[in-house]
């Protein structure tokens, strides 16, 4: 085989030694190579339509409840009237603009155990309902803990929100008393 470049322009051909004759055939690199390509896409193909079958369904999109903000120190003395009760309230947000969420029996708790279960309440999408401390009538975007004292620390407080099955949805901590709210989400 040396000195092969002086007899053919190419390298010689490659000899398939697995034909069925004793004469073998010449296969050429241009062939192999067009074949390792052939077969690689057919490889390919098949994984994608393999993957394909065996994929999961999509999930449903969910929407997401969260605590968007505290008001926790309402404006003025705290004097304990209902005014200044329901100037205290948690904001809570339904994040999609297309689902709706069943809220019902889901609870809002803060560190010393005050707990606020929502009563038969649905969240339209992109909507926030208020939960206030004092007493008030239920509205579509209001609801009303009916505490006759303060919930929310003015210093420092945690709030926990926990759906229907106690699964922990959301919290927001806060821990200054220079200021009256934090926004949370």
């Amino acid at each position: 085989m040396a000195g092969w470049w002086r007899r053919w322009a190419a390298p010689p051909p490659i000899l398939f030694p697995f034909a069925a004759s004793a004469a073998y055939e010449p296969l050429e690199c241009s062939t192999m190579r067009r074949t390792s390509r052939l077969l690689a896409l057919l490889l390919t193909l098949t994984l994608v339509v393999v993957s394909a079958i065996t994929a999961p369904p999509a999930q449903a999109a969910v929407a997401r409840i969260t605590i968007a903000g505290i008001y926790y120190n309402s404006p003025g003395s705290d004097t304990g009237s209902n005014t200044s009760l329901n100037a205290e309230y948690i904001r809570i947000k339904n994040s999609s603009t297309t689902l709706s969420r069943n809220l019902t029996g889901w609870t809002i708790k803060d560190s010393a155990g005050h707990k606020f279960t929502f009563p038969p309440f649905t969240l339209g999408p992109g909507k926030s309902v208020y939960v206030h401390t004092g007493s008030g009538t239920n509205t579509a975007s209001h609801l009303y803990w009916r505490k006759g004292w303060y919930v929310w620390n003015n210093d420092k407080d945690i709030a926990a929100l926990r759906n229907a099955s106690a699964v922990l949805a959301h919290t927001c901590a806060y821990n200054n008393a220079s200021v009256a709210s934090k926004v949370c989400s």
